[in-house]
């Protein structure tokens, strides 16, 4: 019972040019007559060969001391936070995974109504790792008997997380719970009003907004070197590859008066629960939230407008109720003036994965959270302003320039056609599961050494956000957002 963000898709987008393979990062090559020409041509302050060595050695030397700063060790009186998971299925395993990378935590608690599989499964792994751990079904008994506990992590079916979250924080217990906050906005509120009432800490799971390379490309790329310029247009996706619906061991089956018991109807639904209505919000909610909520949090906006086509234009009507193919426009108000944004999830076709693309007046970002595909790359529009200051603080990589194509294959290109800007790298690898620098940030923030990087308001934003996309796809119309729906 818990959300899967199985991650699939290979294929690169186009951010201007085509997006090559990535190098392995640090990865240096040869100064050559290319940049010894740029340097000429673009800045001659620095001296015929002085331009292209102070950028190729000072990229190398940013990879060199980001390889070598490694992780500092915990300190010694590092405080214990007892810790209990609240759904242990596919997603309640990733976090767990991650979980027990973080120094200073002790599991106390396991709760998954699948008692045969999914609990007994995170339960043994627990104690491999000599964790003392209880498994509950029911979570409230566990609220009762585990008094101690400081922290509770819930992956369970969107449609649990809104009672789930209220009544564990109203227990006294800080929660992380993994996106989508509720699938109706009436159980968001309910958690930003929970968390405020007992002020309790209250996380939700949209992982990127802790991940190194979102903040720096945020905090260094868009706030301070403004490489993009004025952000207009936004494009996104996940597209996967079909994919059977989940089964189970025939033996491990959950008994009918148990699964109603927790508001299923049967165990295809339990196991598929993301396709159902009342239970997920099909793709659009369970993909293109991660996103999403990128576009409004690098935008510094919310959306005033959203308009979108979707339909079951693959999969059964009987087994999937919710649409496997979506595409949204979204209209913004920025500070610096208009912007729209278009997203696409479907379920037929995994080419080009996943990524969100961002392209203003002077640049291209292109980024996602994988490290194999798309992991930052940027392209200076060639009539914006030389980025060799940032270049040589090591914000970007030195530029990989696109060779031109027309004289080796005999290629005539039209004279309306844009120049291809170059290739940049942002310099940033994480080396850790993705969710680990969130679920780290929400246990500083329970230390008290931290400060919430995806706080339950900002959370409720991006429910009121994609939870619109599909009342737009019934509506077949153009639907308007206001200021006022997005705060509780």
């Amino acid at each position: 019972m818990a959300a899967d963000d199985d991650k699939k898709g290979t294929d690169a987008p186009g951010g201007g040019a085509a997006v090559p393979k990535p190098e392995p990062a640090g990865a240096g090559r040869p100064i050559d007559r290319r940049d010894v020409l740029r340097g000429l041509s673009t800045v001659p302050a620095l001296g015929l060969f002085g331009y292209a060595w102070t950028k190729q050695r000072g990229y190398e030397q940013v990879q060199k001391d980001r390889a070598q700063a490694g992780k500092p060790a915990p300190p010694k009186d590092l405080q214990e936070i007892n810790v209990a998971l609240l759904g242990a299925g596919a997603q309640g395993q990733v976090l767990t995974d991650a979980m027990l990378r973080i120094p200073g935590l002790r599991f106390r608690a396991v709760c998954d109504i699948w008692t045969e599989y999914n609990q007994k499964r995170v339960v043994n792994t627990l104690r491999k790792f000599k964790y003392d751990v209880t498994g509950y079904e029911d979570y409230r008994e566990m609220l009762d008997k585990e008094k101690d506990l400081d922290a509770v992590v819930i992956a369970t079916p969107d449609f649990w997380h809104s009672q789930h979250t209220v009544d564990c924080l109203k227990a006294g217990k800080h929660v992380y719970c993994e996106k989508e906050m509720s699938n109706t906005l009436e159980g968001a509120r309910a958690m930003v009003l929970a968390a405020r009432e007992t002020g309790k800490l209250l996380q939700i799971g949209h992982q990127r907004r802790s991940h190194p390379r979102y903040r720096f490309a945020y905090e260094k790329l868009l706030g301070e070197a403004k490489l993009l310029g004025r952000i207009v247009t936004v494009n996104g996706q996940w597209n996967r590859s079909v994919s059977p619906d989940l089964g189970w061991p025939e033996r491990y089956t959950i008994p009918d008066a148990r699964l109603v018991q927790y508001g299923f109807d049967s165990m295809p639904q339990f196991r598929n629960w993301r396709w159902y209505r009342g239970k997920g919000g099909g793709p659009i909610v369970d993909l293109g939230s991660h996103q999403i909520d990128i576009y409004n949090w690098f935008l510094g906006a919310n959306p005033s407008h959203v308009m979108a086509s979707g339909g079951l234009d693959y999969h059964d009507p009987k087994t999937h109720e919710w649409y496997d193919t979506v595409m949204a426009v979204y209209e913004y108000e920025t500070k610096e003036g208009p912007a729209r944004a278009y997203y696409q999830t479907q379920t037929t076709n995994g080419s080009q994965g996943y990524f969100e693309n961002f392209m203003g007046d002077q640049g291209t970002l292109v980024i996602s959270e994988s490290e194999a595909n798309y992991p930052g790359f940027l392209y200076r529009d060639p009539q914006a302003p030389p980025w060799d200051e940032w270049v040589q603080k090591g914000y970007v990589s030195a530029p990989k320039i696109q060779e031109k194509k027309e004289e080796e294959e005999g290629a005539v290109l039209d004279v309306r056609e844009s120049v291809s800007p170059d290739l940049h790298r942002v310099p940033v690898v994480l080396r850790d599961p993705y969710h680990q620098p969130h679920l780290q940030n929400f246990f500083d923030a329970v230390r008290g050494t931290g400060t919430l990087n995806c706080p339950a308001e900002d959370g409720y934003q991006t429910a009121v956000t994609v939870l619109k996309v599909n009342e737009a796809v019934d509506a077949k119309q153009r639907l308007s957002f206001e200021p006022e729906d997005f705060h509780v």
